[in-house]
């Protein structure tokens, strides 16, 4: 678990923020933005992707229950549209602004994964692998990812053909036969190579 001093050295009512989704063929990209409780901070934060479904989906819901969550969610017909790097930005500002609006405060300073931030009002660092070294970006990894697999699971209802439920669809040998042989659904990102391609005539 990444060490609670390095969110106390930004000052109080630190936000992490951090997304889930960027490389997938389908689906929207999810960000969440958290707020750690001064006290009772789940143990096992970590980055999303060392962690199980399971473990992920408890800690998700435990951080819900005792934290300060904002959700972002920018959907495929938005991502064509700006592509995906100013759609994850616009998802993260989403995320913040509706831990403003939901959480009822202002964060002090935002702490973003990655090397680039969206263009807004809040002070803000970005930090290369935030997520293993901010409890506050491990938390938010972990609802993000948990909340754009559920969306992807209950997606994979309605298209099982694709295999969402197990490769949230990202382009696994699976999900890209089916691709090939069905073409995309609304839900796939038309701007990405892979589904332009399977759009094409033959």
């Amino acid at each position: 678990m990444p060490k609670r001093n390095h969110d106390a050295a930004w000052g109080p009512l630190v936000a992490g923020v951090d997304e889930a989704g960027r490389g997938p063929l389908a689906g929207p990209v999810v960000a969440a933005a958290v707020i750690l409780p001064v006290k009772g901070v789940p143990r096992g934060l970590d980055d999303s992707k060392k962690l199980t479904a399971k473990v992920r989906a408890v800690l998700s819901a435990r951080l819900h229950e005792c934290a300060r969550v904002g959700i972002g969610i920018v959907e495929p017909e938005e991502i064509d549209r700006l592509n995906i790097y100013w759609a994850t930005m616009k998802a993260m500002t989403l995320a913040v602004d509706a831990l403003c609006a939901d959480g009822g405060c202002v964060p002090g300073h935002v702490l973003v994964d990655g090397n680039r931030l969206p263009r807004w009002s809040y002070v803000a660092t970005a930090i290369v692998g935030g997520d293993a070294k901010s409890p506050a970006i491990a938390a938010a990894s972990i609802v993000a990812k948990h909340r754009r697999d559920t969306i992807m699971i209950a997606a994979s209802e309605s298209h099982p053909e694709y295999n969402w439920h197990s490769n949230k669809g990202y382009g696994c040998r699976h999900h890209m036969a089916a691709l090939r042989e069905y073409g995309p659904t609304p839900l796939h990102r038309r701007s990405f190579a892979p589904v332009a391609q399977a759009s094409l005539p033959l």
